[in-house]
């Protein structure tokens, strides 16, 4: 029997955290490097993708029965270009500052695997909803990531947080938290506390499970 696709639902809490495109698929790694120095880039940057993400998996749904598979991954980067083109003039329109901090970055979210990846693995096989579901999940979840590590990097770099004084003024600000050694320290130690805490979930669950099976038997 052919494996059911997972459903709607399924998509959606998968994209949160089960395969977060950043802490268990390692996807997207560029922007997440770039632009994480303090959180208004951050989440300028996943609402960008998150919009992309969103219409590209829910326009290639659409005509996924036209799709033609030599032609497939050509349509899939032209769409996803589309889409990075109105997001990059949306902001350079109206938030032009920000358009010029993140400069070429939000250009590069065409070339972002997540995007293709989902509407290979998702958009071109299943219905709207799902489609869109997905793309909403994978947002969410790169979005988490992002402030994630935006948060522990401005908080330390500056003692702020979206602006904000987060720390006493005192603090001397750690600066290497908003240079590019800083990006790849905090992405490895929130890499490794996430590896941490799946396996500690997953040896959690198997002693309850022994634990059952003990009680069971005597």
């Amino acid at each position: 029997m052919p494996r059911e696709e997972p459903t709607g639902l399924e998509r959606f809490i998968n994209g949160v955290l089960p395969e977060n495109p950043v802490y268990r698929q390692l996807l997207g790694m560029c922007p997440t490097l770039a632009v994480t120095n303090a959180m208004k880039p951050a989440l300028t940057m996943a609402a960008a993708t998150a919009f992309v993400l969103i219409c590209a998996n829910v326009l290639v749904s659409l005509i996924r029965g036209s799709l033609r598979p030599h032609l497939r991954i050509l349509v899939f980067t032209l769409t996803i270009a589309t889409f990075v083109t109105v997001a990059d003039r949306f902001l350079a329109a109206y938030v032009y500052e920000m358009s010029k901090e993140l400069g070429p970055y939000v250009p590069l979210i065409i070339v972002n695997c997540l995007i293709i990846s989902r509407c290979e693995i998702c958009a071109s096989k299943q219905k709207v909803g799902v489609a869109a579901a997905d793309a909403v999940g994978m947002s969410l979840g790169f979005a988490v990531a992002l402030a994630s590590i935006a948060t522990v990097r401005e908080i330390l770099g500056s003692g702020t947080w979206l602006g904000l004084r987060a720390l006493p003024a005192s603090w001397p600000g750690w600066g290497i938290m908003v240079l590019p050694p800083g990006a790849f320290l905090t992405l490895g130690l929130l890499l490794g506390a996430a590896e941490w805490a799946t396996r500690a979930r997953a040896s959690t669950g198997l002693w309850k499970t022994v634990r059952m099976l003990w009680s069971w038997r005597h």
